[in-house]
């Protein structure tokens, strides 16, 4: 039997509160749920193989998916989070007990630089060298007691953690085994048409890969690299500034330069020309090397989105987000241009 009006905007006005409670819900977790779609996706073919070498067995095929999951990510994940806590609160502990004093770095800096530097910074009307130390070593000092207060609270909320820990993982297990049928689902319930579904889809597919794999690979390169060249030159606690490095190298075309161009720049100031000469030709060489080698084709090529667009989407989401945002960021624009795309497409050529 035919709707009425009524009966028409009275369901439509159910189906979005229900809609709108089931998304608030289940906000809590939508980290946990975030990163089991995006594990899913990333490990597809993994599952597929699985599934064709044991047949109608899906369970156990979803089930080894997770396990892999675990091995690759959850693991690694962990022991890198627990060693960075354990760095910042090492540091969190020099600053408290003045083993690292800014206004030491400081005085050693005003010794090393120029005079015609410090006419200019007068020229800015900065203040006088007094008041410039005091704003420097109260800005380091909160940037890096944030950064060990933060680091030293994932252990105080290790309930919560293992909580999303296992929402995602058994949230994954289901992806794995009924991620086809769900999809199929999600096509026939989409108010779009059948091409607009399926374009958004795959776009979203693509973008996720596009983003994670590309951006965790020259995350880790970069780190990888920055900390190795910290720790090879006595730069200290190198663990801590490889891992801010990595998580830098998420933002195009500066990243991991606003770690080693400062820590180079200080060396050379103070003296240590050998390192500072090292560390500048490693990170001009080979750390901004990697970025603009891989970046293009392992992120661009998959999102079809400019460096700028990918910049300042990356930016955005990690600002308004937080961690998240370098996936959410770069995703909403992507869904933003293919959406606008097909609705221009369909104005051009109306079927």
């Amino acid at each position: 039997m035919a709707r009425t009006k009524i009966q028409e905007f009275a369901f439509l006005a159910t189906l979005a509160l229900v809609t709108v409670a089931f998304v608030w819900l289940l906000s809590p977790y939508y980290g946990a749920i975030l990163w089991a779609v995006i594990l899913a996706i990333l490990f597809d073919p993994l599952q597929r193989g699985l599934e064709r070498r044991l047949g109608s067995r899906r369970n156990l095929a979803a089930a080894l998916s997770v396990l892999a999951c675990i091995c690759v990510v959850v693991i690694p994940g962990t022991l890198i989070l627990a060693a960075l806590a354990n760095e910042a609160a090492g540091l969190y502990t020099r600053i408290g007990t003045r083993e690292f004093d800014p206004g030491t770095l400081f005085s050693r800096l005003q010794g090393a630089l120029p005079p015609f530097v410090w006419k200019g910074l007068a020229a800015l009307d900065l203040g006088d060298m007094a008041q410039i130390q005091a704003r420097l070593t109260s800005f380091l000092l909160e940037v890096s007691q944030t950064i060990a207060t933060r680091a030293v609270t994932i252990g105080q909320n290790t309930a919560q953690f293992v909580i999303s820990l296992g929402v995602m993982l058994y949230l994954l297990f289901f992806l794995f085994r009924d991620g086809v049928a769900l999809a199929a689902r999600i096509r026939k319930a989409s108010p779009l048409g059948e091409r607009e579904t399926d374009q958004m889809l795959e776009k979203f597919a693509s973008v996720v890969k596009a983003t994670v794999k590309g951006n965790v690979t020259i995350a880790a390169i970069q780190g990888a690299i920055g900390g190795l060249t910290f720790f090879m030159l006595g730069i200290q606690p190198a663990l801590l500034w490889g891992i801010l490095m990595a998580v830098l190298s998420l933002l195009p075309a500066v990243g991991a330069g606003l770690v080693w161009v400062p820590a180079a720049a200080y060396l050379l100031l103070t003296g240590a020309y050998l390192k500072g000469a090292i560390l500048l030709a490693i990170g001009t060489l080979v750390i901004s090397t990697v970025d603009n080698l891989l970046r293009p084709p392992l992120v661009g090529k998959g999102t079809m989105l400019p460096d700028y667009a990918v910049l300042i989407s990356t930016v955005g989401g990690l600002s308004l987000i937080g961690m998240n945002g370098f996936v959410l960021g770069p995703l909403i624009v992507a869904l933003f241009v293919a959406a606008w795309s097909l609705f221009s497409d369909d104005k051009m050529h109306p079927s």
